[in-house]
């Protein structure tokens, strides 16, 4: 029975499957070209990604087997039946074909087309592809999953308009930065501080998620949104783990993986935060392990452990002396350029710039 449920949960096509499957069929390809042409020219079209198993599902038709291009593919669009391609996409490799897929897999489409490529998205677990003439639609099939592709310009606008979100939040996230920089370099920071940078970067993970659907669907349309979503969330998984790793030392996999499951209801309340990862009621005060600051310095890991060791919290640290470093490294040009650096980087903090 176990091993049924494995074999059965493998085979299923997911969400990523289907996410996959779209970028395939994005603008700027030559299978989106044919489709968008054949909607323009107000036909219909049932197209079938090839694979094992696809003769049990057709009847009739004539094989081509084909260089594909969207204006063979278009034409062939003008007759009745199914064209199929070849799963890499280069190839047309018959049309004219009747799709007899089982009456057992279910349908909710009402058209003869669509039920005919849910059915046999079903039945393969591959993919098809269906072009309604009447509402001028382009629905994607892939097994169990249905995807309903919009306008270009709808999906670019949607993207646009939570891109200006996203925005919005990456600036409070560099506010919220800030101020926990200053509060661990004075050892004043509470666990508010710390849920209020971590609520964001939870907030701006799942708005960056949303965005990647709309572009996997704009292809190259959507190049310019997508570079600037890579230059709001540069860093961001790296500062999210050394955060973290400073204030959960022995447990900040487990507690990243409770981080991930809030939705957005429940992250936008920082006492729930703190409730389940800190599973304190009341606002405590709790010290940073300075792992996070002290990687903006040219320290090794071992030498920033033993530097924490010896300080124990940042505000000692970045209140020490040549005399006090000596006593744990032992080399003076060393020492001198770490004073340096540490200076350095208090004046950025102080005066209020991200490090």
């Amino acid at each position: 029975m176990e091993a049924s449920t494995k074999k059965s949960n493998k085979n299923k096509i997911t969400e990523e499957d289907l996410i996959e499957a779209l970028k395939k069929i994005a603008p700027g390809t030559s299978i989106r070209t044919a489709l968008d042409d054949i909607m323009r020219a107000e036909m219909g079209a049932l197209i079938l990604v090839s694979k094992e198993g696809v003769e049990a599902v057709c009847e009739g038709g004539f094989r081509l087997n084909c260089k594909f291009s969207p204006q063979k593919l278009v034409e062939l669009a003008k007759m009745d039946g199914a064209i199929i391609i070849s799963d890499d996409f280069k190839k047309i490799v018959s049309a004219n074909t009747l799709l007899t897929p089982s009456m057992r897999y279910s349908s909710k489409e009402t058209g003869t087309r669509h039920k005919a490529a849910e059915r046999t998205a079903k039945q393969l677990k591959g993919i098809t592809i269906a072009v309604s003439e009447r509402k001028r639609k382009i629905t994607v099939y892939y097994g169990d999953q249905r995807y309903e592709l919009e306008k270009t310009s709808e999906v670019l606008r949607r993207a646009t308009e939570t891109l200006q979100i996203l925005e919005k939040q990456k600036e409070r996230f560099d506010d919220l930065m800030i101020s926990l920089n200053l509060l661990e370099m004075n050892n004043a920071t509470r666990m508010s501080d710390v849920c209020n940078v971590l609520q964001r970067i939870e907030i701006i993970k799942k708005i960056s998620e949303m965005i990647k659907r709309d572009l996997i669907e704009l292809g190259k349309d959507g190049i310019i949104v997508s570079m600037r979503v890579k230059e709001l969330t540069k860093n961001i998984l790296n500062d999210r783990e050394l955060i973290l790793r400073d204030y959960f030392p022995n447990t900040y996999e487990q507690t990243g993986l409770i981080l991930e499951k809030m939705n957005f209801d429940f992250l936008i309340e920082t006492s729930n935060i703190t409730r389940l990862i800190f599973e304190e009621t009341n606002d405590q005060p709790i010290a940073s392990e300075g792992r996070r600051i002290l990687m903006k310095t040219h320290l090794l890991e071992k030498e920033r452990d033993l530097m924490m060791s010896y300080f124990e919290t940042l505000d000692k640290l970045f209140n020490t002396n040549k005399d006090e470093l000596l006593k744990i490294f032992k080399n003076e040009n060393f020492v001198d350029s770490l004073l340096n650096e540490l200076n350095t980087l208090r004046e950025k903090i102080l005066t209020g710039k991200l490090i």
